[in-house]
């Protein structure tokens, strides 16, 4: 299923849909739903990278650079990821400054909280 976003209009009835489908709950949406979201979603996301200027301008290219930005989008600090990890601020702030490099532990710790690609961690460690 193909879906296409060509004005701001049909971005923000596009957008309407999505958040409805959502509110229903995954569980109980058919599959035939599941594939519209789906479709929708990918055509927002497009038309907001392309139309909207939305799209970062510089991919991260380090593993500092992708946590900064993963804890931006989830609203968190830098202590609150070091309390979720199971280490100390120090170290997390040594890691994200180049003082030090990461370990396995923070690098699995990285991936299972801020969802970042395990191919890009372990290009990057």
């Amino acid at each position: 299923m193909k879906h296409e976003i060509s004005s701001k209009k049909a971005y923000h009835e596009t957008m309407v849909a999505v958040y409805n489908l959502m509110n229903k709950g995954e569980a109980k949406l058919t599959a035939a739903e599941l594939k519209k979201l789906s479709a929708m979603a990918a055509a927002a996301e497009k038309y907001e990278d392309e139309v909207l200027g939305l799209k970062p301008k510089k991919e991260p290219a380090s593993i500092a650079e992708v946590v900064e930005l993963k804890m931006f989008e989830q609203k968190m600090s830098q202590a609150k990821l070091a309390t979720e990890l199971g280490i100390g601020k120090s170290k997390v702030s040594e890691i994200l400054s180049g003082k030090r490099k990461p370990d396995v532990q923070f690098l699995k710790g990285l991936h299972k909280i801020l969802n970042i690609d395990a191919a890009f961690l372990l290009e990057h460690a």
